[in-house]
């Protein structure tokens, strides 16, 4: 169970991280474009905001699975915080996503608020950007990469 939930975060991990770079691309362009809001513009935010939600579901389960609960109970935090490999899988990486997901339901719900389309999309590029660079940070690139 644990490798088919790790492959399934890691492909998925694919997808957030393209549509989230198609729309923090798409809010960026448009609102330095000032062009005008569409169904489109929606959709994809709508989808960048689906698709994260899932992500962050798998990765919980995947947490739990993992049985990081019992690595940070038998070992105590400061060996956890020590250890740059542990540290990262229970702390960093977590914390980020979690963060990044946070700052694109921000962007999202925020935007829905706004009644013209330059303002649209300015909370779309700023709250996207800001969580694109986050899950940049701690993508983890050796895994991807290898």
């Amino acid at each position: 169970m644990y490798s088919t939930l790790q492959s399934l975060h890691s492909y998925w991990a694919y997808l957030v991280f393209i549509i989230l770079a198609v729309a923090t691309i798409n809010a960026l362009f448009k609102f330095i474009g000032n062009k005008e809001f569409s169904a489109f513009d929606f959709r994809i935010s709508l989808f960048t905001l689906i698709v994260s939600h899932i992500q962050l579901i798998i990765g919980i389960v995947l947490f739990f699975a993992a049985d990081y609960i019992s690595i940070i109970k038998e070992s105590g935090m400061g060996v956890v915080m020590k250890n740059a490999d542990l540290r990262d899988k229970i702390i960093e990486h977590p914390t980020t996503m979690i963060i990044a997901i946070v700052l694109i339901t921000i962007g999202y719900s925020k935007h829905k608020k706004k009644l013209t389309s330059k303002p649209k999309f300015k909370m779309l590029a700023v709250f996207f950007t800001l969580a694109f660079l986050l899950v940049i940070a701690k993508i983890p690139w050796q895994t991807w990469l290898a």
